[in-house]
């Protein structure tokens, strides 16, 4: 339930956690790595997004990155690395 403050209705991190199916770890990591607004504090340090931030957070969690293939990674498979062409 969003709460309402100067008019606006600001969502907590449980409820955003909740509607994107994400746990609350996985939020704190993507703002502590930038990729996420960080969101505003309320009374006792509760953190707030508004609802642009909620937007741009939904965004975010239902991008999609393309695979890059890593040597290292291909090593551990014993599938060897591609040829560029």
């Amino acid at each position: 339930m969003p709460i309402t403050i100067q008019g606006v209705a600001y969502h907590a991190i449980a409820e955003i956690t909740k509607e994107l199916r994400i746990s609350r770890q996985t939020l704190w990591r993507w703002r502590q790595e930038g990729k996420i607004p960080q969101g505003s504090r309320f009374r006792d340090r509760q953190i707030v997004f508004s609802p642009a931030e909620r937007e741009a957070i939904r965004e975010y969690a239902h991008h999609l990155e393309p695979v890059e293939l890593v040597a290292e990674q291909i090593s551990l498979f014993g599938t060897p690395p591609r040829k560029e062409k």
